[in-house]
């Protein structure tokens, strides 16, 4: 089944409930982007969540360490989806898979910044994650010659096209 997921990436909980109220009936996952959850904390997942209780809160969390704990606070806020990067360490991964599993969430492992982006996304889909996210960040896609093909076949190579 297909979703449309909306990118919030605002500095303000008033600004992202803003956004989120008009989109809210067209798409089926808020994303909070990692600005939104830096400058207004946990709070903002909390006061999306309760705005729009039937739909998907994924706190772009991008954690690097400590899984479990970054992931247990985002999930206890009311996300429903959390990303860990692909470049932590695989207890990292563990760690917020556990946390997923205690509240019955889902991780996403994201691969911004992953040199090996195939090898990496075979390793990590054994770790438990939902999803393995193949991301280029705003700064490589900023390189030249950059490509969103790239992406699409590295998906393919690793087996984590859906």
């Amino acid at each position: 089944m297909t979703k449309l997921q909306v990118a919030v990436d605002l500095l303000t909980t008033a600004d992202a409930l803003a956004l989120t109220n008009k989109v809210a009936p067209y798409v089926d996952i808020i994303e909070l982007g990692t600005p939104l959850i830096k400058s207004a904390g946990l709070s903002a997942i909390t006061a999306i969540k309760a705005a729009h209780p039937d739909k998907e809160v994924f706190a772009d969390l991008k954690t690097a360490d400590a899984g479990f704990l970054e992931a247990d606070l985002a999930f206890s806020a009311g996300a429903d989806l959390v990303t860990v990067l692909g470049a932590a360490g695989d207890a990292t991964i563990k760690g917020a898979v556990e946390a997923g599993k205690k509240h019955g969430k889902k991780v996403v492992a994201d691969l911004i910044g992953v040199e090996n982006r195939v090898e990496r996304a075979r390793e990590i889909s054994k770790l438990g994650v939902a999803f393995v996210e193949i991301h280029a960040g705003l700064d490589e896609q900023a390189q030249p010659g950059y490509s969103i093909q790239t992406l699409l076949d590295d998906g393919k190579i690793a087996g984590v096209w859906r």
